[in-house]
């Protein structure tokens, strides 16, 4: 059996019975379940759908997520995610970029890393470098004024958490951004790359090993191995081509609001949805929702 979830942003809305009622009889499917109404609804099915890819950017036009995934295992017990322009609006790395006066550049490396067309370490040390000099207290600075969270990412991780699920944030950018991100938003861990320091100024370069993709598959299984659990319990998300690892190895990877060319090497497509995207597809209702206490 397999479960067909329909979605879209809650801040725009654009799902209606109508649209849900048309595609479930195409495809022959059972009643709609509505997980949030004017937002996000099921239905199940008995095979997966020829055409998917097809309605899917049908959907896509019109502002509408579509998913179909196995029914059975489908609510995870572990929430691996990346960072940035995952977890946050941002990529770190470019803003601290834009407060030495190097933005532009930085920010167009960072694009081209995230979509597979460089080396992800290389350019890693490429953009670090381009930071020696600058203040370590600009951090702060930016934490302060530049970062914002992703809607539903603390209603994802109180509902996992409270449903006996653990979360763990694994990124290629900075420890300096993920310790304050994963206390705010309530991780149990996170895992993430060391900005070098001399003199209160940043010395240019990332202390090896680099955290990369192989890390963070290195992360899943570690994750799963101390708990006990294993990649199918795992629900991943992030947007990079360094995140694809995590991605295919886990029972749910998620590409958010991705790459073109990373999206293109997941079946999970979330590009309209917020992170509460992760809650639906994994089929919990929005009065299941816990808030972060």
């Amino acid at each position: 059996m397999y479960v067909a979830t329909l979605l879209t942003s809650p801040a725009d809305p654009a799902l209606d019975a109508p649209m849900v009622e048309a595609l479930r009889n195409a495809w022959g499917g059972g009643d709609a379940h509505w997980l949030n109404p004017g937002i996000a609804a099921e239905f199940s099915l008995t095979h997966m759908p020829d055409n998917l890819w097809q309605v899917w950017e049908d959907l896509q036009a019109r502002g509408v997520d579509l998913a179909v995934q196995p029914a059975q295992g489908r609510r995870k017990r572990i929430l691996l995610a990346d960072m940035d322009s995952t977890m946050i609006g941002q990529e770190c790395i470019d803003e601290l970029a834009d407060e030495a006066g190097v933005g532009a550049h930085v920010a167009g490396i960072t694009a081209r890393a995230m979509n597979g067309e460089l080396d992800f370490e290389a350019a890693l040390r490429e953009r670090v470098a381009l930071l020696e000099g600058l203040e370590d207290s600009v951090i702060g600075k930016v934490l302060a004024g530049r970062i914002t969270f992703t809607p539903g990412g603390r209603e994802l991780i109180a509902t996992m958490k409270a449903n006996g699920g653990y979360a763990a944030l694994v990124s290629g950018g900075f420890t300096a951004f993920t310790g304050h991100v994963a206390q705010v938003l309530g991780f149990d861990e996170h895992r993430a790359n060391t900005l070098n320091v001399t003199g209160g100024r940043l010395s240019g370069t990332v202390a090896e090993p680099i955290l990369g993709r192989e890390a963070k598959i290195s992360a899943l299984h570690d994750i799963t191995a101390r708990l006990g659990l294993a990649a199918q319990d795992v629900i991943a998300v992030g947007d990079g081509a360094n995140d694809l690892g995590m991605l295919g190895l886990a029972g749910a990877g998620v590409a958010l609001h991705a790459k073109p060319a990373v999206a293109a090497q997941c079946d999970l497509r979330i590009n309209h949805g917020d992170l509460t995207a992760l809650l639906y597809l994994q089929g919990y209702e929005v009065g299941d929702f816990h808030a972060q206490t």
